[in-house]
């Protein structure tokens, strides 16, 4: 992630777009990891497992801070992507340089008030069921855990405001994604049709990485939690994707490979 960040800040070719929301991608990944994996390292280094109640207030929501700001992210790459192959007379103007650092700005910002709103709503609950979490770093689910009120109660309005958002989101990227596929059929020449499709390659890998973990690790069947299968999934969804969405978008790109 910070090869990316670098070879895209200093490389004027790479001024372009599609490098832009990428450079803002890896920053959510680089801040996704950071905020989970040094302290996690720290405590098993010195075998511990303590974490001050401020402390864990900011791991969470910074934590949910840059999940939600790469799905937002992501969900403007596929207007990106759709722009691109559906409209590309009109890419410059679409896409010009005001209106990705607006549409970079929005999703940086609906991020940081999504993150305020939750952490808020979870640390406001008072806790009873002692002091320890099952897990490696802070998440709302371990921390609803130890509250001795309705916490489904509270949760309730955030939850849907979190479906909704996820739900208008995802049929954004769906409609997008038909308009694209439809397109690249039309387009006369194989050659054509084959590059017109490797350049959705890399971010239809990096969401389906991101939607299948996340929601896989939301969605498990309670029956089936255990405290080390709960240790395996949040590993799958808070590092796993960070981690791989590089290297999935350096090795399709050869202007990105050459940079870095």
């Amino acid at each position: 992630n910070g090869l990316i960040i670098s070879a895209v800040a200093c490389g004027h070719h790479l001024h372009t777009p599609m490098f832009f929301f990428l450079l803002n991608l890896a920053l959510s990944d680089l801040g996704s990891i950071c905020t989970t994996v040094p302290k996690a390292m720290h405590n098993s280094l010195w075998d511990t497992r303590d974490i001050s109640y401020t402390g864990c207030a900011a791991q969470l929501f910074f934590f949910v801070f840059f999940l939600a700001a790469e799905f937002s992210l992501l969900t403007v790459m596929c207007y990106d992507r759709y722009v691109s192959i559906c409209k590309p007379l009109h890419y410059g103007t679409l896409l010009g340089s005001r209106a990705c650092a607006h549409m970079a700005a929005a999703a940086w910002a609906s991020a940081f008030l999504y993150s305020l709103l939750h952490t808020a709503n979870t640390f406001s609950l008072p806790l009873c069921h002692g002091n320890a979490l099952g897990q490696f770093f802070c998440e709302i689910p371990q921390i609803l855990k130890l509250s001795c009120s309705n916490s489904f109660i509270r949760e309730l309005g955030p939850l849907l405001g979190s479906v909704l958002l996820f739900f208008g989101c995802f049929v954004f990227i769906v409609f997008s994604y038909v308009q694209i596929f439809r397109a690249v059929l039309r387009i006369p020449s194989e050659q054509g049709r084959h590059k017109a499709f490797s350049t959705c390659l890399p971010h239809l890998a990096v969401l389906s990485l991101f939607l299948s973990t996340g929601i896989y690790a939301n969605l498990k069947p309670p029956s089936t939690s255990t405290p080390s299968l709960d240790v395996v999934v949040s590993v799958l969804y808070s590092v796993v994707p960070p981690a791989l969405n590089p290297l999935i978008y350096s090795l399709r790109n050869q202007e990105l490979k050459a940079a870095v």
